[in-house]
């Protein structure tokens, strides 16, 4: 993480809280508050994701800053078979600072520019706009609006128009759901084959904290990670 909020001694459970504690944040405030998949803009990409509930912010008895989801399976089976030909080998340029620029356009925002050492760190990465997802065998539709900047096969206006049609398209509500959180809640999900995003619904008053680990995709692409079949029917 850019922030580094973490559980004191383990440097791999990342805090997402807006508590404050002697002046100074415990958490990122702001995680996650915009559609994306994690580590897309990384050359190893997320893989699984676990996020633990320990505070949930409520009001009037209603549980508040849900996580909303993606199926990225079912958006990419959804396409229409012509833009599915056009972008069969195309390539999506991601980029950590569009995410970082516009959380820091939100009105209240603390976010500064990211620093040259941060952007150093995080430099732009290229994926295929659709992937085969490593344990399914099916195209997964990589191409998140928090993320992608850049469709690199196409002129910047063909580019522009064809990601927001991919953008609207995966966003439709036929393709979400949307996770209430309870304190104690574990929720692990797949990054590769879902988008998702923080409910930003509750206020500085209102706390929210949560526990994060993250598994990176360093190994599932690899053949002979994944277990032969006659090995998993016995």
């Amino acid at each position: 993480m850019l922030t580094g909020y973490h559980e004191p001694g383990l440097p791999e459970v990342g805090i997402l809280s807006n508590v404050v504690e002697n002046g100074r944040p415990i958490g990122l405030a702001d995680a996650g508050q915009d559609w994306h998949t994690d580590m897309s803009y990384n050359p190893t990409i997320g893989f699984i994701n676990v996020l633990f509930a320990v505070k949930v912010p409520r009001r009037d008895g209603r549980a508040l800053g849900a996580t909303a989801f993606v199926n990225t399976h079912a958006a990419y089976d959804d396409l229409p078979a012509e833009l599915k030909a056009r972008l069969e080998h195309a390539t999506a340029t991601h980029d950590f600072n569009k995410f970082w620029e516009n959380m820091r356009r939100r009105p209240g925002s603390a976010r500064g520019p990211m620093t040259d050492e941060q952007r150093r760190k995080r430099p732009p990465s290229v994926h295929p706009v659709f992937l085969t997802h490593p344990i399914t065998g099916r195209r997964v539709l990589y191409c998140n609006p928090g993320y992608a900047i850049r469709i690199n096969e196409l002129d910047e206006a063909e580019s522009d128009r064809i990601l927001e049609t991919l953008f609207a398209h995966q966003l439709q509500p036929r393709y979400q759901y949307t996770h209430r959180w309870t304190e104690g809640d574990v929720l692990m999900w797949d990054h590769i084959g879902t988008l998702h995003k923080a409910i930003a619904d509750y206020g500085p008053d209102e706390h929210r904290l949560m526990k994060r680990c993250q598994v990176m995709a360093d190994r599932v692409f690899d053949p002979a990670f994944l277990p032969r079949a006659e090995t998993i029917s016995r």
